[in-house]
């Protein structure tokens, strides 16, 4: 079986692993497929897992404490506070008070976390679900977990793990990498109980806003849904897909070029970006461009986005045959696709904080925790930890869980030191057991 391999003292947490720091491509397709240019290909036999039945010392579900918008959510953030909804605002690397790190990744930050971290392994939320992707936590410590192939989104009970139906999202064309992505709740959550999805359809990937009603009975709780962007490119590959609201309350949104290379350097072009825009879906005060939302480009396939604590913006994204990348974002930033991949030291190019080989990582969700970002890999099945100082990084990266729970997709922040991790063994490039998908709860330094 996947779980409890290499487990020190039977206490479940893990040491120090592989580092993502090797020379060289692999020869791959796409994103980490077997001949494939998806989101990080099953390995085909499942290597490094052993069958069985499930994981050893499986507990109860665990109650996750959320405490409101206190949290950094890799799927959205609802607290109060801040730029009022619809409003403009400074983007995130300019907040007031805080140095915004220039193009050298400088930083003034005093505090580094440790250069080796700990994973354990808290407890199981959930099972049984069906091509888990976007998460957004509700206030109160339940989950909305979004289905991709089935269109639906769904509750899960954090004190049972029972999973219960909301609404099916209309319009939702599932097919390769595309269906029902990425959800975000709105900063208004409490008032407006507005649930947003970033989704496939059948001539486009969009946004839209459909407000959840818990009295209505249940699989009819959502409402129509509101469009908010259309016309981001489609592809059966490089959708991109998540959603987040910042801390100055706007929407932001990776997108990928569908498989189209040259939309990610087109500006006109929403494919291969990063967005910014009001929770109406408009431009907003301080993107590069009055009139768009395109915030920065040159992406191939943004899949991860998270803020650390100066309110820096990171993504994640897919490299074609040689680095995965992890970036810090700068408004108007030009990420070099597909004209270098990696670290290139090109003028005009930013390069990534951290690179990988795909085999190793093919990233989707990250998070931000006690010092660190935290990113899901999908064919290199595990989880990576990138501590850092400001915005440089004071150790190499540091991978967990490897080939414990097979392919990962999302990683959330639920404060402090906690971590909520799903797996995407069902999304048809796994190798799922008996209980995948599964959301697991892990406690992190």
């Amino acid at each position: 079986m996947r779980y409890g391999r290499n487990r020190r003292d039977g206490s479940g947490a893990y040491g120090s692993g592989a580092h993502g720091t090797s020379d060289g491509g692999i020869g791959k397709t796409g994103d980490g497929g077997i001949g494939e240019t998806g989101d990080g290909g099953a390995r085909g036999s499942g290597a490094g897992r052993r069958a069985g039945s499930g994981p050893r010392g499986r507990g109860v579900p665990v109650a996750l404490a959320l405490a409101g918008c206190g949290v950094l959510l890799t799927a959205g953030c609802s607290s109060s506070g801040g730029v009022p909804a619809g409003a403009g605002g400074s983007p995130p690397g300019s907040p007031p008070g805080t140095a915004s790190p220039g193009p050298s990744g400088t930083a003034r930050d005093p505090w580094a976390p440790p250069a080796r971290g700990s994973v354990t392994v808290s407890g199981e939320v959930a099972k049984g679900l069906e091509s888990p992707w976007g998460v957004a936590p509700l206030p109160g410590g339940d989950l909305l977990v979004a289905s991709r192939d089935k269109g639906t989104i769904s509750r899960v009970r954090t004190d049972t793990g029972a999973v219960t139906q909301i609404g099916r999202v209309p319009g939702v064309a599932p097919g390769g990498e595309g269906g029902l992505l990425g959800l975000a709740l709105s900063p208004t959550f409490a008032s407006d109980r507005l649930v947003y999805a970033y989704f496939t359809t059948e001539s486009d990937n969009r946004i839209a806003r459909m407000r959840y009603d818990e009295q209505r009975q249940a699989g009819q709780q959502l409402g129509a849904p509101d469009t908010v962007l259309r016309g981001i490119p489609k592809g059966v590959v490089h959708n991109g897909g998540r959603i987040a609201f910042g801390p100055d309350r706007m929407l932001y949104a990776g997108t990928g070029e569908s498989g189209d290379t040259a939309l990610a350097q087109d500006r006109k072009s929403l494919g291969g970006k990063i967005l910014r825009m009001t929770p109406d879906g408009q431009p907003v005060h301080g993107n590069p461009e009055a009139d768009s939302v395109v915030y920065s480009y040159g992406h191939r396939n943004v899949q991860g986005l998270a803020w650390d604590k100066d309110k820096r913006l990171w993504a994640a994204e897919f490299g074609q045959n040689t680095w995965d990348e992890l970036n810090l974002i700068e408004p108007g930033g030009n990420y070099g696709w597909p004209e270098v991949e990696g670290k290139a030291g090109r003028a005009g190019f930013r390069d990534p904080v951290a690179v990988w080989k795909p085999d190793e990582a093919s990233p989707s969700g990250i998070a931000w925790a006690q010092g660190s970002v935290w990113m899901a890999g999908l064919k290199g099945e595990r989880l990576w930890r990138i501590p850092l100082k400001g915005a440089v990084p004071v150790a190499e990266p540091e991978a967990f869980l490897q080939g414990k729970y097979g392919r990962l997709r999302t990683v959330v922040s639920l404060g402090g030191d906690r971590l909520l991790l799903v797996t995407s063994e069902t999304d048809g490039r796994g190798s799922p057991e008996a209980g995948d998908d599964r959301m697991l709860t892990l406690t992190v330094r």
